[in-house]
């Protein structure tokens, strides 16, 4: 059981990784897949988290997280492949 919250930590060392990517990176794109990765690292996380405290809240809020994530992916590339958020 242990080793559930020893990958939760990594998987949340992670993504701090990847933030400093997404304040860093010389493009948008390299911020958006910082983003993207650093949502996925902290979902894949509170997962394991859920898995090891036995409590199914933490599994709810990763899901709207990864959710949201991807709806959040998809508007910020639209955006950046077109200038704008919708098509006309």
């Amino acid at each position: 059981m242990i080793d559930l919250l020893i990958f939760a930590v990594l998987l949340g060392a992670l993504a701090i990784a990847h933030f400093y990517r997404l304040i860093k990176g010389p493009t948008a794109a390299d911020r958006m897949v910082a983003g993207d990765n650093m949502d996925i690292l902290i979902s894949c996380a509170m997962v394991l988290y859920s898995l090891y405290s036995g409590r199914g809240i933490y599994l709810d809020i990763a899901i709207i997280s990864a959710m949201l994530g991807i709806i959040d992916t998809m508007l910020v590339g639209r955006y950046l492949d077109t200038g704008r958020w919708h098509k006309r």
